[in-house]
């Protein structure tokens, strides 16, 4: 009924930027807090950034100064700007989101999260 699909990952060179898209898609009446995570191979899903709907901000410490996220939320869809680029920054990225939509008349919540789209970082 509600999917995200990202889109935006690829090979890039260390120092290099990327700019990630997540939108959203569905029966959907409104759309509160976006986020990115990511999980690289043997290592556990982290939190990238979050941003509400009234465009509040939180980043984890490793990619603040470096990455920004931002939505379009006439568009439902949310952004990822990655700039200097490590090489610790390879991971698959996964976008979430808290959704609001509805089923029939009765308005529904719930949590998802798409597919992710792979972020290579090496020379």
């Amino acid at each position: 009924q509600v999917h995200l699909v990202e889109s935006g990952g690829e090979l890039v060179q260390p120092g290099g930027s990327l700019r990630l898209s997540c939108a959203a898609s569905g029966n959907i009446f409104s759309v509160n807090d976006m986020g990115w995570y990511r999980q690289a191979p043997g290592k556990q899903r982290e939190l990238v950034a979050t941003i509400t709907n009234r465009g509040v901000t939180n980043y984890a410490d490793f990619v603040k100064g470096r990455f920004t996220i931002s939505r379009d939320n006439a568009e439902n869809t949310v952004f990822l700007q990655m700039n200097s680029l490590k090489s610790e920054d390879s991971a698959m990225y996964y976008c979430n989101a808290d959704v609001n939509y509805l089923n029939g008349d009765q308005l529904h919540g719930i949590n998802i999260w798409g597919k992710g789209t792979l972020v290579t970082v090496s020379s």
